[in-house]
């Protein structure tokens, strides 16, 4: 089998931030970096779990919610990608950040955590979330419009 791009990417060069995953046409893949890959810790299976819930509510509620086609967790817990159409990515940035902080300072029930809702509704921990969320934060969040990293 050929290898996929994104495993052509050198992870150890990596650092928290927004970059352009991939572009296909009209839909664009951006990397949410909440960690740098083998240097920090991964995130907690359930804080991303909760990220997951609190953010894709946010961002499909959201003034882009027509352009976001899914937000999700990457399988190594180090970030997230947020797939959308027709939004460059210069415009999807305030909204990956706003979605971050909303989560940093989330009060009450998480969106979407019960058993008619979520097929592991209790693998959720808030307080991990806004952990981790603030960690996003405690250093300036990086990205640049030549952070493409495969396309």
């Amino acid at each position: 089998m050929e290898r996929i791009k994104s495993f052509s990417v050198d992870h150890r060069q990596l650092k928290k931030g927004i970059y352009v995953s991939r572009t296909d046409g009209d839909i664009l893949t951006l990397d949410v970096r909440m960690t740098e890959p083998n240097n920090e810790p991964a995130m907690d299976p359930k804080a991303a779990h909760t990220i997951e819930h609190i953010g894709a509510t946010w961002l499909r509620n959201s003034e882009i919610a027509r352009h976001v086609i899914y937000w999700g967790p990457m399988g190594c817990m180090t970030g997230f990608y947020l797939i959308v159409r027709d939004l460059d990515f210069e415009a999807a940035i305030p909204y990956v950040k706003e979605a971050l902080s909303v989560v940093r300072d989330w009060e009450g029930p998480i969106p979407g955590a019960a058993p008619e809702e979520c097929g592991n509704y209790t693998y959720m921990d808030l307080p991990k979330a806004e952990s981790r969320s603030l960690h996003y934060y405690r250093d300036p969040l990086s990205y640049a419009e030549k952070n493409v990293m495969w396309i």
